[in-house]
């Protein structure tokens, strides 16, 4: 694996990681409880579980075509369940970006006619939306986020 998008990912990675080692900070009533002024009852979690679900669907069923089983948000009880279910997303990138060297293959999703980058773009933006949520999340809660941005 080489190239642009592995050395992005890579980047995406460790910024996660400083993501991930503060939501161990957090105590596991704030990691799993719906805030109530937040959004649609969401819950950090829940939040770092659709980040996950994303890749499974967009990298893994429609980019990979592999039969893909989604993971419910209650069988992540706390960050070390989440670590884990990241490492099995990394693996799914990897298997994604060994498959597609060329990153303006055509890849399909339903009605969707795109380009590898497209999709890997869309899964790696969706991530950073919602890593934002859950800083802003956390910051209801009373914490004070850390700087996840992959500059620091």
């Amino acid at each position: 694996m080489q190239g642009i998008p592995f050395l992005q990912y890579e980047m995406i990675k460790g910024s996660r990681k400083v993501l991930l080692d503060y939501c161990g900070t957090l105590s596991l009533e704030h990691f799993t409880a719906a805030h109530p002024q937040f959004g649609k009852g969401g819950s950090i979690r829940n939040l770092l579980v659709h980040i996950c679900n994303t890749y499974q669907s967009w990298i893994g069923k429609y980019g990979l075509e592999q039969e893909i089983e989604f993971t419910p948000f209650g069988s992540i009880e706390n960050v070390d369940d989440a670590r884990q279910l990241f490492a099995s997303i990394d693996l799914l990138v990897a298997d994604y970006l060994e498959r597609y060297t060329d990153m303006n293959e055509e890849v399909r999703r339903d009605d969707i006619r795109t380009t590898a980058l497209q999709f890997f773009t869309h899964v790696i933006t969706h991530e950073f939306h919602h890593k934002g949520q859950i800083l802003s999340l956390s910051r209801h809660w009373g914490y004070t986020p850390v700087d996840t941005d992959i500059m620091r």
